[in-house]
């Protein structure tokens, strides 16, 4: 897989087909920070929406951007101290007793981890107030004994693996 040079520090995100384009909204974190450190935020927010926007339902065909599952609000990008970078991922399930609630976590999760680098910090939650189980979901989706155990399973791997995959590489 090809890397794509983001500019954003020499950080180069882990996907080849993503572009970059500066994005709006509000970055956390961004009071007190250089302009240029905002701009390159925004930026990076914009990119990973662009990554997640195609990631596909787990059990209908539209994408979790065509759902409302996720939005660009739904996203917000920090720098932590060390340059790390904390992203906070929130999605909001079709309906509140969405059974496949997990998945969805664990979809996004996956497509950020094969496309973001490894100085990234990812955090993935419900909306408040939009599922019922959302709290023992949220401890499960950013676990990673949890999600390392999920993806042992084949036939959840294949799953999600068709939920992340560009929508060419399907036919």
């Amino acid at each position: 897989m090809s890397n794509l040079e983001n500019g954003i520090n020499g950080m180069s995100l882990k996907n080849g087909e993503q572009s970059l384009t500066a994005g709006s909204g509000y970055i956390a974190g961004d009071q007190g920070q250089s302009s240029s450190n905002v701009a390159e935020l925004k930026e990076l927010k914009q990119t990973i929406f662009d990554i997640l926007r195609d990631v596909r339902d787990p059990e209908k065909p539209e994408t979790l951007e065509e759902l409302n599952v996720l939005t660009e609000e739904s996203i917000s990008v920090t720098r932590l101290k060390g340059n790390q970078l904390m992203v906070n991922v929130e999605f909001t399930p079709t309906v509140p007793h969405c059974s496949l609630a997990s998945l969805i976590g664990l979809t996004i999760r996956s497509k950020l981890q094969q496309c973001l680098p490894e100085i990234a910090k990812v955090d993935i939650n419900i909306k408040e107030g939009t599922h019922t189980t959302a709290d023992e979901i949220n401890k499960q989706i950013n676990d990673k004994e949890r999600i390392a155990a999920a993806m042992e399973n084949p036939n959840l791997r294949e799953l999600v693996k068709a939920c992340t995959s560009d929508v060419e590489d399907t036919y």
